[in-house]
């Protein structure tokens, strides 16, 4: 089953900058959670209405809001008058299929990607992850419940964590990070079921190998669809200089590049790995049909001088020299009989079988 949501027709020809959800409800209703959290203290606590942020966006604390669900308009809108976000970025959040980007607005930074997770049913599982960092705040949203982010929670929740005592661009850092690592997870199990099938194949001939190489494929070319533009993204993501990454942190982002195009050069040799075990199979089926060939072929011209023998000896002519020889059947099998050993003896000294 394909993995692209198709765009929906009637977003053709809207206004990319309207605020309306463009992708499939994953959630029966939006949720919200919030960390706040200094070197001393620590607050963790779902909210019901974004009225009750306001206290925290006034506080010199660092807090992380995670929005779960895109498709309620009304919190969206209160979102946005409450932290001063551009209309058009809302725009991009709520929409599921967007490319992964980074945009600097004037309040914050934009960054947008795909989270991978391997779901309960060990299944590849993607969905889009969208990040708004503030001064001294940071919103991720999701479009359902349940992520890669425990992590992270568990370094805020240890009392002498350095992430306690960073900023809200640490945070994203941490956050991407995760993401990213997720992904090199992901890209090193299936990896290691590829290395699996490269040994399966040279111990025995499974007809099945193309189909089993096919599904790796396209789970390969998904992954490669969402690494390859998120790697362009966080190359533009090191380079940005911007107010809302300080410089004692840029560092952390240029590791963020190391990572992704570790992940890159993971599936792209990956990929070759089953171009190469797909060749492999071929050139095996090749041999093996060549074998069988020269098998048949070796049996048949064995059997063209015994047909021709069999043949002369079976013709229907009233003057037979050998027809009333006491002996003469079991001499036709004597010469058949050393013919065949002749030709098998040849054939082996020739080493053709």
């Amino acid at each position: 089953m394909s993995r692209t949501i198709p765009r929906r027709k009637e977003d053709i020809g809207r206004s990319p900058y309207e605020m309306v959800f463009r992708g499939l409800k994953k959630t029966d209703h939006a949720s919200m959670f919030v960390m706040d959290y200094n070197s001393n203290a620590l607050n963790e606590a779902e909210i019901k209405e974004v009225e009750e942020l306001t206290p925290l966006i006034k506080s010199k604390s660092t807090t992380w809001l995670n929005v779960n669900g895109l498709d309620n308009l009304e919190l969206m809108e209160k979102l946005v008058a409450a932290f001063g976000i551009d209309q058009n970025i809302m725009a991009d959040i709520m929409n599921p299929l967007i490319r992964p980007k980074v945009q600097e607005f004037e309040n914050g930074l934009f960054v947008t990607l795909k989270m991978l997770q391997i779901n309960k049913e060990n299944k590849l599982s993607a969905e889009n992850l969208s990040l708004l960092v503030l001064d001294k705040f940071i919103i991720s949203f999701q479009e359902s419940g349940g992520d890669v982010f425990d992590p992270v929670r568990e370094r805020i929740r240890r009392h002498k964590s350095k992430i306690r005592t960073k900023g809200a661009d640490y945070l994203s850092f941490a956050l991407l990070d995760v993401v990213i690592d997720n992904y090199i997870y992901i890209l090193s199990l299936l990896g290691e079921r590829i290395e699996n099938l490269e040994n399966r194949m040279t111990d025995t001939f499974d007809k099945q190998m193309p189909t089993i190489i096919t599904s790796y494929k396209q789970e390969l070319n998904y992954l490669r669809r969402i690494i390859k533009p998120t790697r362009e993204m966080i190359l533009t993501l090191a380079k940005m200089e911007t107010e809302f990454i300080q410089k004692s942190n840029r560092v952390n982002y240029k590791e963020l590049q190391d990572n992704i195009n570790e992940a890159n050069e993971l599936a792209d040799s990956y990929r070759e790995m089953l171009y190469d075990l797909l060749n492999i199979y071929h050139s095996s089926a090749t041999t093996r049909l060549n074998d069988i060939m020269k098998l048949l072929t070796i049996i048949s011209v064995i059997f063209i001088p015994l047909t021709f023998i069999v043949g002369v000896y079976g013709t229907n002519f009233k003057y037979f020299p050998e027809i009333n020889w006491r002996y003469g059947y079991f001499a036709m099998w004597g010469l058949m009989i050393l013919v065949a050993a002749f030709m098998i003896w040849y054939f082996k000294k020739k080493d053709w079988f």
